[in-house]
């Protein structure tokens, strides 16, 4: 685990506790982007041969993960952001209570993005 992983798990306990449910949504989003962006294709795993020559027991079957540098972390967090500022363009006035938990969001995720790896 990252050290920003580390920090966002962190601040998502304080969250939960505080029961912040804007800033929960904001870093449960960013944990599970990381997780996708270490995530492997598919396409780079061996394809599947005959049963008997298959590898058996527990994790036999899992991948390595991509260990993600701290630019493509910022990458993934940038685009987060990136993506809450374009729903709050989509939906302008039209909600102002979701608009509002996505400026929270923002600011959740910027304070994240502004931290010291």
């Amino acid at each position: 685990m990252s050290h920003l992983q580390a920090q966002i798990r962190a601040a998502l306990t304080a969250a939960m506790r505080a029961r912040d449910k804007p800033a929960v949504a904001a870093l449960r989003s960013a944990l599970a982007a990381l997780a996708n962006a270490e995530a492997v294709p598919v396409e780079s795993m061996p394809r599947a041969g005959a049963v008997e020559s298959s590898r058996l027991g527990v994790g036999a079957a899992d991948a390595p993960r991509h260990t993600l540098t701290a630019d493509e972390e910022e990458a993934v967090l940038a685009a987060e952001i990136a993506e809450r500022e374009a729903a709050i363009t989509h939906l302008g006035a039209a909600a102002p209570e979701r608009t509002e938990a996505l400026r929270r969001e923002i600011e959740v995720l910027s304070a994240l993005a502004d931290q010291p790896t």
